[in-house]
This record gives structure tokens, C-alpha cells and sequence, in this order.
């Protein structure tokens, strides 16, 4: 049984892949951003460990949910699944790049990271430039290749934890619409593979999955110097640093 820690996992492909872990038998903590969301969240999957909350797009609220975490001890596996889509850039931002940033320098080490990134990094820059002032210049796919920098940077100093991302595919979430064309099931499945199984081909690490095959990605994610930028600029905005 492993100990796993789910960010954004109040509703869609988090709440889903919770639901599928506590099914194997693992221990799961849910994250919301707020307490009612919290409740809604442990009423839907009632056999969750306890439920944490904290709003992703306000550093210091991160700074304090990753107190909670540790608060907890020890986990086997973060998955860092919380992203928003249609929003403005400094919560665009702040969600999906900085908070998974922040969490993965202060949450004690797990033996396993999970990052969600999506096909849509491809068209991504990292306009590190932006990090600071954001307003209307950080786009979804600019974060999304933020996501695939920070595991790659994670997978080569950290060669101790198996640190790996995936595409979930356009699956019809609340985020995806009710007309995405792939399999709802399909959108969970490869995290909860990461994280829980024992399974040889998880054993790895600065992947890049897509229904738990590794593919290509962006090559601007495999770029070393690149990769220490975005970790530096992350640095300066938020005050953490990366160890």
C-alpha cells in the first residue's frame, strides 16, 4: 500500500484517479482549494485519508498546504494534478507552474513524482521574462511546457525519485468540455499507473507519458540551460529555493 498525496483532487481527472487508487488499496489525501469544495470532495470519496486545503494561485497558502502535507508525514507519490485553464495569466501562472514548483521544494521527498502536463505544451515558450508582470503573456500551453522544464529539472538532480510526466489526453472533464473526444478513463489511468503500480515500466524516470507509453515532447523541455532558467526565475519570484 502506498501513502499518495493528489493536488486538484476536488473534482475531475484527480477526484477519479483518488477514487481508483483507494480501489487497489492505497492510502490517498485529497486537496481542494477551498473548505467547501473540501467537503464536497470527501463525501464523494468518503474512504480518502483526510482531505487538505489550500488555494494554489496565493503563494503563501501553497507554502502552508505543503506545511499540512508534511504535517502528515512521509508520502510514497505526489501527484501534481491541479491546473485551471480559462483564467487570467498570474492564475494561470500561479496554479499551474509556480504552485507545483513550490510544493516539490518544500513537500518532504516521495520515492515517486507525478506531474500533469498536455499535448497543448508543444505550442508552449517559456517567456521566463513574463514571470514577474504575467498580465496577458503566459498562456495554458506556455504553463504546460513550464510543467514538463520543472520534471526533467526534478528527474536529473533527484535521481533517487522516479519523477515522470504525462498528457492525459482532451477527456471530458469539467476543463475538457462535455465534446472531447477521448476516454474519460484513459484521462486517469496513467497517473494512477505512476503512482501506485509495481510495474517495472514505471520505474523510470524524466519520462514523458501519453496512455502510459512514453513519447516525445517539446525539446525545449530537455533543454539543461533552459531547464536552470526556469528554476532560477521560479527562485526569484517565489523565495524557495530548489534543492
Amino acid at each position: 500500500m502506498a501513502r499518495i498525496f493528489i493536488t486538484g483532487s476536488a473534482d475531475g481527472l484527480g477526484l477519479l484517479a483518488a477514487g481508483a487508487l483507494i480501489a487497489q488499496g492505497h492510502q490517498v489525501v485529497l486537496h481542494a482549494r477551498n473548505t467547501e469544495r473540501g467537503r464536497e470532495a470527501l463525501a464523494k470519496v468518503p474512504d480518502a485519508q483526510t482531505v487538505l486545503i489550500g488555494d494554489l494561485a496565493n503563494i503563501e497558502d501553497t507554502i502552508q498546504l505543503a506545511e499540512k502535507v508534511n504535517a502528515l508525514g512521509s508520502f510514497d507519490a505526489v501527484i501534481h494534478n491541479a491546473g485551471v485553464y480559462n483564467s487570467p495569466a498570474p492564475e494561470l501562472l500561479g496554479v499551474n507552474t509556480l504552485a507545483p514548483y513550490i510544493l516539490t521544494c518544500l513537500i518532504k521527498k516521495p520515492k515517486r513524482l507525478i506531474y500533469i502536463s498536455s499535448d497543448m505544451h508543444e505550442s508552449g515558450h517559456a517567456k521566463l521574462e513574463y514571470f514577474d508582470k504575467a498580465i496577458g503573456k503566459i498562456t495554458y500551453s506556455d504553463t504546460k511546457l513550464h510543467v514538463l522544464l520543472l520534471c526533467k529539472a526534478v528527474a536529473r538532480k533527484w535521481p533517487d525519485v522516479y519523477v515522470n510526466a504525462l498528457n492525459p489526453g482532451w477527456v471530458p472533464t469539467k476543463m475538457g468540455g462535455r465534446g472531447a473526444p477521448e476516454d474519460l478513463n484513459k484521462g486517469y489511468e496513467t497517473q494512477v499507473w505512476l503512482a501506485g503500480s509495481s510495474d517495472e515500466k514505471v520505474k523510470v524516470s524524466g519520462n514523458y507519458f501519453y496512455h502510459k507509453k512514453p513519447v516525445s515532447c517539446n525539446p525545449q523541455a530537455d533543454d539543461v540551460l533552459l531547464q536552470e532558467r526556469f528554476l532560477s526565475t521560479c527562485d526569484k519570484i517565489t523565495g524557495i529555493s530548489f534543492s
